[in-house]
């Protein structure tokens, strides 16, 4: 099992675990660095399947905006939801340049593109969220990061999902059981953390599962803990 607290190197480590394996002496492994990968596996399913649900949409092509970015859930979410079609804005809390260098690794690593932008003022944050369809909220525990005015005025907004279980939650107003509730004046339907961490914790313990189950040497990264959240999502 491979934790840490940076994606790319969980990647790298589990990769350079891979290749020092040699026949018969191969062990599972399984990379989950601060339960990111499972955590955003989790929240980009159950924002898709509540898409889907309650406005007949699909993530493809859908403008997401995640906030908390340069944090392991909020880089690996980004990554998730790119590689599947969404067009993804990292929200900088202070400014452009460490989301800029996220992006930048974004597009080397995995091969796709998602842009960044200035969220470090409550103006630049407002303007993010009115162009967005799906927010993801990955920032610190106990830190509101999106107000109910901001989220109120954002009439393009479907989904809203927040990880912080901490109070107060990082989109004011959503409480941490919220499984699709909806948000503000508009549209918009909201995730919270609890709901959310139901999926995460059945994916995580599934993953573990099918590693002890597996006749072969298997290796699972966050594409694999999305695709089992999403068959858990339904």
């Amino acid at each position: 099992f491979i934790g840490g607290r940076d994606v790319g190197t969980a990647m790298a480590m589990l990769r350079t675990a891979r290749k020092s394996m040699v026949p018969p002496f191969e062990i599972s492994a399984f990379a989950d660095p601060s339960g990111a990968f499972t955590t955003a596996a989790a929240m980009v399913a159950r924002a898709e399947k509540l898409l889907k649900s309650a406005h007949g949409q699909e993530l493809s092509g859908r403008r997401v905006v995640v906030f908390g970015a340069t944090g392991v859930v909020g880089f690996a979410s980004g990554v998730i939801a790119a590689l599947h079609g969404a067009a993804v804005i990292l929200a900088g809390h202070d400014g452009v340049e460490r989301v800029a260098k996220a992006a930048a690794e974004i597009s080397r690593r995995f091969n796709v593109s998602v842009d960044a932008a200035d969220g470090s003022t409550e103006a630049r944050k407002a303007a993010l969220v009115a162009d967005a369809e799906i927010v993801f909220c990955a920032g610190r525990a106990g830190v509101q990061i999106l107000s109910a005015v901001q989220i109120a005025t954002a009439q393009a907004l479907l989904v809203a999902a927040d990880v912080n279980a901490v109070p107060p939650s990082g989109i004011e107003g959503l409480d941490a059981m919220a499984d699709g509730v909806p948000l503000g004046a508009g549209q918009a339907r909201g995730l919270g953390a609890l709901a959310i961490g139901q999926t995460k914790y059945q994916t995580e313990f599934g993953l573990f599962r099918r590693m002890i189950e597996a006749e072969k040497p298997v290796a699972f990264d966050f594409r694999d803990a999305f695709a089992l959240a999403r068959e858990l999502a339904g």
